[in-house]
This record gives C-alpha cells, sequence and structure tokens, in this order.
C-alpha cells in the first residue's frame, strides 16, 4: 500500500470538521521538544477551519444562516404565545368542552412550532455538513501534496497529541494553500430530503 496516495475525502473531512472552539498555540513552544519521528505528521483540523480564509468566509455565512432561522422561529412563535396567555386568562371562564377544544388546538400548534423548530436545526446542520464537504474536497489535493513532499506515512490529529517535537505539522502549509486556491464560500439553507424530519 503506497502511503503517497490521494487521502479519500472522507477521511479528509473527518480531518477537517468545523470548530468554534479557539485554536490553541501550546504547540508552538512545546517544552517537551525532542526528535522529530520520521514519518508521523499532524494536522490540526480546528485550526485549518479557524484559520483558512474560506473556513471564516464559511463560518459566517452559517452564522447568518442560524440568525435568520432563529428570527424565522421568533416572528411565528409571537403570535403562538400571546394566544396562549390569552387561554391561559380565560380559561377559568370557559367551559370545560371549550377548554378542552381550545387548549387542544393550542396544543398542536405549539406542537407544530416544536417540530417546524427541529426541521429547521436539521436544515442547518445538513447545511453545514454540506459546506464542509466542499471545503475538503478543496483542501484534500492540498494536504494530499503536503502528505507526500513532507515523506509522511501516518497523519494525526494534531488537538490530540499532548506535546513533542511539532517538526512536521502541516497545518500552516495546508491553510496557506487553501488561502491561494480559495477564499470564500456561497451557499444557502439546504432543504431536508423528502421523508426526513417528520
Amino acid at each position: 500500500m503506497n502511503p503517497h496516495r490521494s487521502l479519500p475525502i472522507a477521511a479528509l473531512i473527518a480531518m477537517c470538521g468545523f470548530s468554534a472552539m479557539p485554536v490553541s498555540s501550546a504547540h508552538a513552544a512545546d517544552p517537551l521538544g525532542g526528535s522529530a519521528v520520521s514519518g508521523v505528521c499532524m494536522l490540526s483540523r480546528e485550526a485549518v477551519f479557524a484559520q483558512a480564509k474560506v473556513g471564516r468566509a464559511a463560518s459566517l455565512r452559517l452564522g447568518q444562516l442560524a440568525e435568520q432561522a432563529r428570527s424565522q422561529l421568533a416572528s411565528e412563535r409571537k403570535p403562538l404565545d400571546a394566544d396562549l396567555q390569552s387561554f391561559q386568562k380565560k380559561a377559568p371562564s370557559l367551559s370545560e368542552a371549550q377548554r378542552k377544544q381550545q387548549g387542544s388546538a393550542l396544543q398542536q400548534r405549539v406542537q407544530t412550532f416544536r417540530t417546524q423548530a427541529g426541521e429547521l436545526n436539521q436544515r442547518v446542520q445538513l447545511t453545514r455538513a454540506k459546506a464542509m464537504q466542499r471545503i475538503g474536497q478543496e483542501a484534500e489535493p492540498i494536504l494530499a501534496s503536503s502528505y507526500k513532499n513532507h515523506h509522511c506515512g501516518l497523519l494525526l490529529n494534531r488537538d490530540s497529541v499532548l506535546g513533542g517535537n511539532m517538526t512536521n505539522d502541516l497545518t500552516g502549509e495546508v491553510i496557506q494553500g487553501l488561502d491561494r486556491k480559495i477564499t470564500t464560500i456561497s451557499f444557502n439553507l439546504e432543504s431536508l430530503p423528502s421523508g426526513k424530519g417528520k
């Protein structure tokens, strides 16, 4: 098996997940040091997506879409909240049959709203996953080239490494390569596949 073959897209996508976590610089001046391990290379997926221009653009766009979804839900919730409060106030003066009928109708509206909120969340997550896949496809040949140029035989997640010699950290090269290749990405909120979210 040739370790210099292109890495599969699925593997790169798994390595390059979006993260809102701040990127630690603890590895920059590691006190443990030591000798570089031949063939062992590292990549920080958090750093790639936090620092690469296309990752920042995608995070910004996802934030906009999520805010639009929240605003849509908030505008639809206002009349529902008003009707719930109105029902609570007038409930004591209603007959039992009226309370059951109106309460049931309101309960159905609440359930519909919750379902819609869940579906919007699923759509945001699906959009996020597809954006990650697109960026992963752009980064794949850059990572594969860097992997080959450094004569790597094993690629580890840098953020799981407790310490040591970080000579073969490919993160900076991948970020620079992505910045040269693509700086922005545009997308809209994905629709759920038919039958999902029901």
